[in-house]
């Protein structure tokens, strides 16, 4: 696979770009955030419906003019990430869920299923958009690709995360009373947080846009440019005590992941290792209930 020889003068011209779409990741996952937003819950929801019309106007005016079409794959990718969280943001489905089914969001089930919910409906949305647009799941990564690397490097990575997992969730985000047996009861609601979260995410950032920033700023600069906006779309989460500790280890993860999406071009590596990473913070939330 080809790697980037890129001049002073190639750098030059990325630059531009890659402030951009750093500037769009920021907009769309930290100041919209469907998890954390921001705003004002009105001037959120104004927000989300001018962001959701700029996007998809800028993007069908691209796509009409020769020299601004190569944008617009990158507006239909903020259009469809930024509906996708809206669309889980607004709708009560959770509360169906958990009432259907009689489980309080103050147990290991509560959140596991709270977390499929949330992920299924990006998942799903996202999936949706992408067909309907015209393009393939292949173009977020959703293909076989170098399958057999991608599992083995991610298999390596969970196991490695799994066998730490319970003193990492100790020693960073204040797991408590991790002892075996209890952990072990949980298992079943572990995987179902672990599996819907890491699909999800690995999803909605990495597969949805690191095709469409390559050809303008590079497979580098495509990673950073969405690792940044990953990263602080975890700020101010309640299970990491040590903020900027948490943060500076979630960059370089998450530009680890979009090495190895890139490497392997296939999704199914990276949601392997990330799931890995997520069994800590599954043992302290659970802890925590």
């Amino acid at each position: 696979m080809k790697r980037d020889r890129v001049t002073i003068q190639e750098w030059g011209r990325r630059a531009g770009p890659f402030v951009l779409f750093l500037a769009l990741g920021l907009l769309i996952f930290v100041a919209f955030s469907h998890m954390r937003p921001v705003l004002p819950e009105v001037v959120d929801a104004v927000g989300r419906i001018v962001m959701l019309v700029v996007f998809l106007s800028a993007g069908l005016l691209a796509r009409r003019s020769r020299r601004f079409e190569m944008y617009w794959p990158v507006m239909l990718a903020c259009f469809i990430a930024s509906l996708a969280m809206a669309i889980d943001y607004y709708l009560p489905s959770r509360d169906w869920l958990l009432q259907t089914l009689g489980v309080s969001l103050s147990t290991p089930a509560g959140r596991a299923l709270d977390k499929l919910d949330s992920s299924l409906i990006i998942i799903i949305s996202v999936i949706l958009l992408t067909k309907a647009s015209g393009n393939s799941l292949a173009s977020i990564y959703l293909q076989k690709g170098s399958l057999r690397k991608g599992l083995i490097i991610g298999g390596i990575a969970f196991l490695i995360a799994a066998a730490g997992s319970i003193p990492v969730s100790e020693l960073f985000f204040g797991g408590r009373d991790l002892e075996f047996q209890r952990v072990l009861s949980w298992t079943p609601w572990i995987l179902i947080f672990i599996a819907g979260n890491a699909f999800n995410e690995e999803l909605l950032f990495r597969g949805l846009f690191l095709r469409k920033f390559e050809p303008f700023v590079g497979r580098l600069c495509s990673n950073l440019a969405i690792a940044i906006p990953f990263a602080l779309h975890h700020s101010g989460v309640s299970y990491a005590p040590q903020a900027l500790m948490f943060l500076a280890i979630l960059l370089p993860l998450a530009l680890a992941w979009g090495w190895l999406m890139q490497d392997t071009d296939s999704l199914w590596g990276s949601v392997l290792f990330h799931a890995g990473t997520d069994i800590p913070v599954a043992l302290a939330l659970f802890s925590a209930l």
